[in-house]
């Protein structure tokens, strides 16, 4: 919900090899990059900085099987380093073991999350030209509802295109009944209304419906997901119509 450097990992291979169809259908050809979104910096070029969302004392959403959103952000985040890194990425990870990002030895009694936040905006500002990614799992009183859902900052023009990438890519290969659209964060999220570098925050899908928690909870799933968002931040984003 909204609310280090790292060593690429081996485990990735198998990934890889098992998911090698699956990679070469996804895989479309690379966009020339519109100068006015992306500015100076090419996208190639770019650190990607991901956010797994929650973390220590802070579960983040719960689904009915006990599954905790803090945990699942981590792997998919972890998975999705993994993936990057094998296809020549630079990553950064704001967390990449259960904890929350506050200081232990502040006054932090009443301020832990507000120190997490900040600590994680702090990161953030100090790779400016990094694309911020924050990933999380939704919830709501309703088990209804599902799909992936991509929020994107409205200081960065370039942050509308990586998030409709990423819905666009989701849906035509993995949720393809999902009828769920990119949106603004307006407001209420924290880290999209301030980070100033291209920064999407990725709702992965509802913990409140149990068939989706179900598939969030599957690694298998979780690999196909992770690298549908992987293949979709290594494109060139171009100019595309939200409406």
């Amino acid at each position: 919900m909204h609310k280090q450097y790292t060593p690429y990992s081996l485990s990735v291979l198998p990934v890889l090899l098992l998911l090698l169809p699956l990679c070469l259908l996804a895989l479309l050809p690379l966009h020339t990059p519109d100068e006015d979104a992306l500015g100076k910096t090419n996208a190639e070029e770019r650190v990607i900085l991901l956010d797994p969302g929650h973390g220590g004392e802070d579960a983040g959403a719960i689904a009915a099987s006990g599954a905790l959103e803090k945990d699942l952000n981590l792997q998919t985040a972890l998975l999705l380093r993994d993936l990057l890194v094998a296809m020549g990425r630079e990553v950064r990870l704001t967390r990449s073991t259960d904890v929350l990002l506050y200081d232990p030895q502040s006054d932090y009694v009443g301020h832990k999350k507000e120190q997490d936040l900040a600590t994680r905006l702090h990161m953030a500002q100090e790779t400016p030209d990094a694309l911020f990614v924050s990933i999380h799992m939704n919830a709501y009183p309703q088990s209804k509802y599902r799909g992936l859902q991509v929020w994107f900052s409205p200081n960065d023009p370039a942050s509308a295109l990586y998030a409709l990438g990423v819905q666009e890519k989701v849906r035509e290969h993995l949720q393809p009944e999902n009828t769920r659209r990119v949106k603004k964060a307006d407001g209420g999220i924290y880290l999209m209304e301030h980070v100033t570098s291209p920064a999407i925050l990725i709702e992965c899908g509802f913990l409140s419906n149990p068939e989706e928690a179900a598939a969030l909870c599957d690694p298998a799933y979780r690999q196909k997901l992770a690298l549908l968002i992987a293949l979709s931040l290594l494109e060139q984003p171009e100019n595309a119509a939200l409406n």
